[in-house]
């Protein structure tokens, strides 16, 4: 990461830069640390999540959905134990915001966890880190040894009669487990793999008990509405996507890395204000706005508000805000070969269509790039992965056949020359 961009206009989630990282307890604390926290404890947990509420907070891992109304599903006559899981498996390719926290600014995120954790009525949180992240486990767990050492974890959380353990459970390595039901079963020692639903997770989750799951950069939020108000947390982004958003911008850029600005801001301004534009100011070819699972926008289609509903509309989705352009004289079916290679790899193999739907996607992409295309694979593919979308358990079919829809209906053209001269066009 230290060899990334870090843009921190305001510094509310990107506090520090490389080099400037913020690990010790007492810098925090020096800076206005754990004044959102003990905002928190001070109220009760119903009007903790209505302040959440009134942020308009969705949520960052990719599905946007309103964090405060998601823990209100917990059955509030439910006796038994109650579990706040942070998801920071990371694994979706041009994805790499929550790392940032777990290395250099991990507190913002414990803060977060622990007036969520309380909003919900849970004793226990457990983080879930992508097993990867190794130099990352180990700053996390220092910093959560430092908060029990002073007080702000364990029997009495601030001397309130509250209790809070956190602990990090590492991962494997599978995309999958990203998936807040396979993240589940994981921690709980099983395969990977999700859970037929319903039962949802707010009722039977982690253990057969209510559970709420997160992801990094919604916890590093929550923080951030008790330290500035719901109201000033809804002008940091749009009315109905409250807070600033941080965007990861990858690709053909002459400043790739990580970007906080207002949620909603223009894919164009991100592109050529934030990150400087194009390698050699070569024209867009496409863009992928919300990581490799989401459809591919055209270069006429990029003057467009970076937010959940502006790309819905346009048929893609925010998603992680990772975004990966690219440029004229890239291949796009090298591109979506990559990343149909990638699904193909990290299905867990549950289910048929993902199970075989994805290798054979993956197959026949390879074969149009390598020159082995045959008429009608276009079509083939189409099919393929209308038959993936909404018949697998959960949405790692739908992450498959999304990019192969998107980039074969947008770039039909190009894939079509692959085949009609059995070679790719740019020398691949």
């Amino acid at each position: 990461m230290n060899d990334q961009t870090i843009e921190t206009p305001g510094k509310h989630l990107l506090r520090c830069g490389p080099g400037e990282d913020i690990l010790d307890l007492d810098r925090h604390l020096a800076t206005g640390g754990f004044e959102a926290v003990k905002k928190a404890l001070d109220m009760q947990p119903d009007a903790v999540r209505e302040e959440v509420k009134k942020g308009n907070l969705r949520g960052r891992g990719g599905a946007g959905f309103p964090a405060g109304v998601k823990w209100g599903f917990i059955p509030a006559d439910n006796p038994k134990p109650r579990y706040l899981l942070v998801n920071a498996d990371e694994g979706e390719p041009g994805t790499f915001k929550d790392r940032y926290f777990l290395e250099h600014d991990p507190f913002p995120l414990l803060e977060g966890i622990i007036i969520s954790a309380y909003a919900i009525g849970a004793n226990t949180s457990y983080i879930y880190v992508r097993g990867e992240f190794v130099k990352q486990i180990r700053i996390l767990e220092d910093c959560i040894a430092q908060l029990y050492k002073s007080g702000y974890l364990g029997e009495k959380v601030l001397g309130r009669d509250y209790k809070l353990d956190i602990y990090v459970h590492p991962g494997a390595g599978a995309y999958i487990c990203g998936e807040e039901s396979a993240l589940m079963e994981s921690i709980e020692g099983k395969p990977g793999r999700p859970r037929n639903r319903p039962p949802f997770p707010a009722v039977v989750g982690l253990f057969g008990c209510p559970t709420i799951i997160n992801n990094v950069e919604t916890m590093a939020c929550v923080s951030l509405v008790f330290r500035h108000g719901a109201e000033k947390f809804v002008q940091m982004g749009l009315e109905k996507d409250g807070g600033p958003k941080i965007y990861c911008l990858s690709g053909h850029l002459k400043k790739p890395g990580l970007y906080e600005a207002p949620m909603g801001t223009n894919l164009k301004t991100l592109i050529y204000d934030y990150a400087g534009g194009t390698l050699d100011d070569r024209p867009i070819k496409g863009v992928i706005p919300g990581g490799s699972s989401t459809p591919v926008l055209t270069a006429d289609e990029i003057d467009i508000s970076m937010d959940f509903s502006s790309l819905a509309a346009a048929g893609t989705m925010l998603g992680s805000g990772a975004t990966i352009v690219f440029t004229e004289g890239t291949c796009p079916v090298a591109v979506l070969k990559r990343i149909s290679q990638f699904y193909a790899h990290e299905s867990c193999g549950q289910c048929t269509p993902c199970r075989s739907g994805t290798g054979w996607l993956s197959r026949i992409v390879d074969s149009i790039e390598s020159g082995n295309g045959r008429a009608g694979d276009c079509d083939l593919l189409l099919d393929a992965a209308g038959n993936i979308s909404g018949n697998t358990i959960c949405a790692l079919g739908d992450a498959a056949a999304m990019p192969v829809t998107s980039f074969v209906t947008k770039f039909r053209d190009e894939f079509e020359r692959h085949i009609a001269e059995g070679r790719c066009p740019y020398g691949n």
